[in-house]
């Protein structure tokens, strides 16, 4: 009970703090809609909301389920210190290359629509700084603890595995189902950038996707922890410090 309340409380407090940044991605659509300011707010408040209970509620019972360690770094206080040394090491360095790989990917897209620095360029900084715990909170509960852990169990109902976490083409199925998933979740604020063609939807999936893999293994292998510090880490890469450069 207590991960479930700390996660949704995080998840909850990253919502709130992404808005300013999804409002100005999505200021055109704001401008023709007739809904106050304040609903729209607590339009996303309440779907937030529905959303980390359900994610939460059958995330941590699934990951239970087929063997993956989910956040177990406040587990004990003495592991707390031990344990952030161990995800910064290995999550952050991960996060830096995801951020930078898709930055590559990015540039062959160039031609055909607005680049990830583009867009950014466009946003204040510390609205871009206040979206990244979005990704690493938010999106790994729906998408790695959630998604990942749905997948994978009934992968192991199907195939009347086990031990679903020592299987490796089980988990990677899910994983990259998770990850396509994850791509296809971004394209409606692709949608307010530019008009959603195949090219679109494939940049989409293939550089979401790329995040996506690594932070499948790192909930996979290592627990939800290291998937919420490489994803952040990402974000930061991508939103704050690319602009800059």
């Amino acid at each position: 009970m207590r991960k479930f309340i700390l996660l949704w409380v995080a998840g909850m407090m990253s919502t709130l703090l992404a808005l300013p940044y999804v409002f100005t991605l999505q200021h055109e659509v704001l401008v023709q809609t007739s809904l106050p300011l304040v609903y729209i707010v607590l339009l996303a408040v309440a779907q937030a909301s529905i959303a980390l209970t359900i994610a939460l509620f059958f995330g941590l019972k699934l990951s239970q389920k087929i063997g993956v360690p989910v956040f177990e770094l406040f587990d004990t206080y003495a592991g707390v210190q031990k344990n952030i040394r161990s995800v910064a090491s290995l999550a952050v360095p991960l996060g830096v290359v995801v951020g930078l790989l898709i930055i590559f990917l990015d540039m062959f897209f160039a031609s055909s629509m607005p680049t990830i620095r583009e867009v950014a360029q466009g946003i204040a900084p510390w609205k871009a700084l206040l979206v990244a715990p979005y990704g690493g909170v938010v999106e790994e509960i729906l998408l790695r603890l959630f998604v990942v852990s749905l997948f994978a169990w009934l992968l192991g109902l199907v195939t009347r595995v086990k031990e679903v976490s020592k299987s490796t083409g089980i988990m990677w199925t899910a994983i990259i189902l998770s990850a396509v998933l994850f791509g296809l979740g971004h394209l409606p604020a692709t949608a307010s950038i530019v008009s959603i063609t195949p090219l679109v939807v494939g940049r989409a999936i293939l550089l979401n996707g790329v995040g996506g893999l690594v932070f499948g293994w790192l909930f996979w292998k290592k627990g939800l922890e290291y998937a919420m510090v490489a994803h952040f880490t990402a974000d930061i890469v991508l939103h704050v410090i690319l602009p800059l450069v």
